[in-house]
């Protein structure tokens, strides 16, 4: 009998390993791709957060939309509203279909400004509506009369200097959480995590050199 063929019978129901190398290196690839995928994801949640201001996701809660609704101005007949940190979008949403005004909303995750636009489109009000993917701090604020501010603490003396430079005259101005550190406001509703205060701007100090004073 030949050595081929001593091999050959040897060889004979046994189970080789030819493809284990092959599943080996695909397992890597799927690890690698997944990794990286959840990366790009995760950086777009935390990325707000190595700026200057964290301004978290926080979902308002259903009072506090009910208590926005309620402060929000409506005398214009050009009512234009923006919320300011949108996050999911839900106060937008309920803006424009409670007051059918045109609601817009400045977001920096997004994956929050997909949503919106997709809960926009869902609960027909995208005509509407508008979620702007940008830096708060670069953004427009002078075409809205009604502004709405979910912050934090800790950037509310930016975001008064901001309103009170940017914002038109006669805005309403309603921030949740948190006030203003050195505006008073015009009127307060509710209390606790709830709490709302409502501005109302009365003078433009764009092109004055003014300390700025209270509304």
């Amino acid at each position: 009998m030949s050595t081929s063929e001593t091999s050959t019978k040897q060889n004979v129901g046994k189970y080789v390993p030819v493809s284990q190398n092959n599943k080996s290196k695909s397992g890597k690839i799927l690890i690698a791709v997944t990794g990286v995928g959840l990366s790009i994801i995760c950086y777009s949640f935390v990325a707000p957060a190595l700026r200057k201001h964290c301004l978290p996701y926080v979902p308002a809660t259903t009072k506090q939309i009910k208590n926005v609704l309620s402060a929000i101005s409506t005398s214009n007949s050009a009512n234009k509203l923006l919320d300011i940190g949108s996050g999911d979008g839900r106060i937008v949403i309920a803006a424009a279909k409670t007051h059918s005004i045109e609601a817009h909303g400045v977001e920096l995750n997004p994956w929050l400004v997909y949503y919106s636009r997709f809960s926009a489109m869902r609960t027909g009000v995208y005509a509407n509506t508008k979620f702007f993917r940008k830096d708060l701090w670069k953004f427009d604020i002078s075409n809205y009369n009604n502004i709405v501010i979910f912050g934090v603490e800790q950037m509310m003396q930016d975001l008064e200097q901001k309103i009170t430079q940017e914002a038109q005259l006669n805005a309403t101005i309603i921030t949740c959480r948190f006030p203003f550190p050195n505006l008073v406001p015009i009127s307060t509703i509710d209390d606790g995590i709830d709490s709302l205060w409502i501005y109302r701007k009365s003078f433009d100090y764009k092109n004055t050199n003014m300390k700025i004073n209270p509304v």
